[in-house]
């Protein structure tokens, strides 16, 4: 019988998404999806009809690789605006399948088997199967509960001369966290000190809310001083704007490391899709109040979601940011997140994320369970009702 290639025995360990198998469970049951982080309202009518207009214009082949003109200059205009970074858009940005392809194609051309690299940790979970078909060395920083905060003597002990790369994630999912200048500062006196690369994801620059608003809110570390040449930085439309099925996401950064993506994407994607380019260009170029807009929302909405749980016994940790917030269901008897998530739906109607799966530490993550509060007024009201009618002690 045949016998599995090297690629997929690393990768056999790792379960389907647990965000799939939680809709799933939703759509059998008939729960209330308060798991999977996709909003219920689509974003910006007149990005919807420039897509439209691009498709009737005949943008229906395929794209250049590094995307159109269009949308490359609109994201240098979009990193100009908010961060006073100018990347070249012929050469230092370059056009992506989603931030998951980014993240892929990032790690693909800049890590190499055994390579060491530094993650927070819990992960985003695309991030742990990325870095195992590339065959590096996952080293951890935990965000522990009930703060989610870096340990900062935690990462200068993790990164060393060793270190190849640093991936980032802020504002953090699962957690909400929101980095701070000084401990994005730490990050950054380490890798230029090792000389390390820093990939960080920022999908969620701008769903910042007015608690981290107030110490700066998203700061980016190609900011920092000395940080531009070492940093790639990662991004897309779907959280931004309430597109998440578009998958359009971009790269952007020095041109070695932008070209180091854009040769790894020729052999993933190749090309991404030509009729949104140009209504996301349009996006970033005529709707940019529409992001903070929808950060305004979404903390009324946070607040409605973090307000329910506390009623029915379930005292979240309060988000700085995303789409989420977690819980610790520690106090109610159950072994683990997960076994409390399996039984929700029939105890009470609702689906959650457990997040002892983001971790490494399984013990860090095993009692928590994420929620996601991009969802309409109604769906979270009627899901804080059901939790707090139910009994959710095992």
């Amino acid at each position: 019988m045949p016998t599995a290639k090297p690629l997929a025995a690393r990768l056999a360990h790792i379960p389907p998404t647990v965000f799939s198998e939680m809709s799933a469970l939703a759509l059998r049951t008939g729960a209330i999806n308060l798991g999977q982080g996709f909003p219920d309202v689509d974003g910006p009518a007149s990005v919807v009809a420039a897509a439209e207009a691009a498709l009737e214009a005949g943008a229906n082949q395929y794209a250049p690789g590094i995307g159109v003109p269009a949308l490359r200059a609109a994201i240098s205009r979009h990193q100009h605006r908010h961060y006073g970074l100018e990347p070249d858009p012929d050469r230092e940005v370059v056009v992506t399948t989603g931030c998951t392809e980014a993240v892929a194609a990032a790690l693909l051309a800049l890590v190499d088997p055994g390579d060491e690299v530094v993650v927070l940790e819990p992960y985003y979970d695309s991030y742990v199967a990325m870095l195992d078909m590339c065959g590096a060395r996952r080293r951890p920083v935990t965000l522990r509960a009930p703060d989610f905060r870096p340990d900062l003597d935690e990462l200068r002990a993790t990164v060393t001369d060793d270190t190849r790369l640093i991936l980032l994630n802020t504002p953090h999912n699962p957690t909400g966290t929101v980095l701070t200048r000084d401990e994005l500062q730490v990050v950054a006196d380490l890798a230029i000190e090792h000389d390390v690369i820093v990939v960080t994801d920022e999908v969620y620059e701008h769903l910042v809310f007015d608690d981290a608003r107030s110490a700066e809110g998203h700061v980016p570390i190609a900011t920092l001083p000395g940080m531009w040449e070492r940093t790639l930085t990662l991004s897309s439309a779907g959280k931004s704007y309430s597109f998440t099925g578009w998958k359009v996401g971009w790269a952007t950064g020095p041109e070695p490391l932008v070209q180091a993506v854009l040769a790894a994407k020729q052999w993933l994607t190749f090309t991404s899709g030509s009729p949104l380019q140009p209504a996301v260009a349009h996006a970033l170029d005529h709707e940019p109040d529409w992001p903070r807009e929808l950060a305004r929302d979404l903390q009324d909405r946070r607040d409605l979601l973090c307000d329910g749980l506390t009623a029915a016994g379930l005292v979240p940790r309060v988000p700085e940011g995303t789409y989420f917030a977690t819980t610790d269901v520690s106090h109610l008897g159950w072994p683990d997140g997960r076994a409390f998530c399996l039984a929700l739906p029939e105890v009470a109607g609702v689906v959650a994320i457990p997040t002892q799966g983001f971790y490494d530490d399984r013990e860090a993550g095993r009692q928590l369970v994420r929620w996601a509060f991009c969802k309409e007024r109604d769906v979270i009201s009627e899901g804080v009702r059901r939790l707090a009618a139910a009994d959710l002690s095992r």
